[in-house]
């Protein structure tokens, strides 16, 4: 489970902190990392909402991190969105995807307390 590893790593979590999130011990951790065990699917479940990929990305069956969208599977807000965003310069995308990853974070940390 290398692609565990390599989100851990990337979002600057330690095993002990992904082992309390998931309520596990770090020495599953550790196990699923090198994979020694696959997570549970409650784990998994948890592993997509902290790293915000796709379960498939998660085991290894996809290299696509999210799920494709289509057009046609967007409620219209979200079509709006998407206009937006395309209507915004390179640094315009920047500070709106920081912004938005920060207020997901905040979120998290929120639901944790």
């Amino acid at each position: 489970m290398n692609r565990i590893k390599e989100l851990r790593i990337e979002k600057h979590i330690t095993q002990v902190r992904l082992s309390i999130d998931l309520e596990v011990s770090q020495e599953a951790i550790s196990a699923y990392e090198v994979g020694k065990h696959y997570p549970s699917a409650k784990s998994l479940i948890k592993l997509r909402e902290i790293f915000n990929v796709s379960i498939d990305y998660i085991l290894g069956l996809s290299d696509q991190r999210c799920p494709v969208v289509r057009a046609d599977d967007l409620k219209p807000e979200e079509a709006d969105i998407v206009q937006a965003y395309r209507r915004l310069d390179d640094a315009g995308r920047e500070r709106l995807l920081s912004y938005m990853q920060g207020y997901l974070d905040a979120r998290q940390e929120n639901k944790k307390q």
